[in-house]
């Protein structure tokens, strides 16, 4: 038997649905499930972060709270759901002492608050400092935004810009000033552009970009037998990515397309229906085409190569 670290997540989460029994609805392979129900079809996913990974030089307790509870939103967003409430369970040191607690809560609080949801409940335990949050929302009649839906000829996009979560993390760790650490520890999850795509009915598939914009391509083709062109050039960056490559010679590649952390949304959507996205309100960039091949490529203009796997 190979080992979990070798699996990798993907193709472990790929295993397991075929132990376990396929349930109604829509189960694991996107960022949420759809549970249905008689009063119109719950929205949930789960999502933990812990001390040992997710918690950068400078982070506050407040900042991981926040982060906790907005990779579930993100996923939320991805579907194109509004967030109704979140459940959290807490593995915690013992010797953390009991304001951290508070603040790690109270951070959890103010990023359900900002996108008009509520801490219901959950757990506590002692352990080695991670925080597991399970996210309920409501798609309020619209169709919900799945990985599978791409097809050869749509257009592929983005919402905001690339790179910024990473560039905030190599700023903290090499003491380079004149970057901002905002976005890696106080992500911003996409609600109101995901609910607006959503209610569009342009866009084909979506994902959120909490793994990078490869690992994420790589997602949407592999779940709709699909490829990607996607232009390097076309790629919006994000503020501190040009100094961070200055300063450090790391390629716009690594910190644009395989870091991850910026919580923004990949997404296709029917060319000839774009005016839905734009009466919609959303703001997005183009970055390719969905193409007949199996896998996303990215086009640097003098040469194309398949990408590789995300590295966050």
């Amino acid at each position: 038997m190979v080992s979990l670290k070798e699996l990798g997540e993907r193709e472990l989460v790929r295993r397991m649905r075929n132990i376990i029994r396929q349930p109604p609805g829509l189960g694991a392979g996107d960022d949420s499930a759809i549970i249905p129900s008689f009063n119109g079809d719950i929205v949930a996913c789960a999502d933990s972060i812990s001390f040992e990974r997710h918690f950068p030089k400078g982070m506050a307790y407040e900042d991981f709270g926040w982060m906790a509870a907005a990779v579930n939103i993100s996923d939320l967003a991805s579907m194109g759901a509004r967030p109704v409430g979140l459940l959290a369970a807490l593995m915690l040191p013992d010797d953390l002492d009991e304001r951290s607690l508070y603040d790690i809560m109270a951070g959890m609080d103010d990023c359900a608050e900002a996108y008009g949801a509520y801490i219901y409940g959950g757990d506590t335990k002692s352990g080695c400092g991670s925080v597991s949050c399970t996210a309920i929302g409501a798609l309020d009649g619209r169709p919900p935004m799945l990985r599978s839906g791409a097809r050869p000829g749509d257009f592929v996009a983005v919402t905001g810009t690339l790179g910024t979560a990473a560039a905030g993390f190599f700023a903290l760790e090499n003491g380079i000033d004149g970057v901002s650490a905002s976005p890696l520890m106080r992500p911003v999850p996409r609600i109101e552009e995901g609910i607006s795509m959503a209610a569009s009915g342009a866009v084909t598939s979506c994902i959120d970009l909490s793994d990078g914009l490869a690992e994420g391509a790589r997602s949407i083709c592999g779940a709709s037998r699909v490829g990607m062109d996607i232009h390097m050039g076309f790629l919006p960056e994000g503020d501190g990515v040009d100094i961070i490559c200055s300063e450090l010679g790391t390629s716009k590649e690594e910190l644009m397309l395989y870091w991850g952390g910026d919580y923004e949304l990949l997404f296709t959507f029917d060319k000839g229906r774009v005016d839905a996205l734009y009466d919609n309100d959303v703001e997005f960039s183009i970055v390719g085409m969905v193409t007949n091949d199996d896998v996303p490529y990215i086009n640097h203009g003098d040469r194309r190569e398949a990408m590789g796997n995300g590295r966050y």
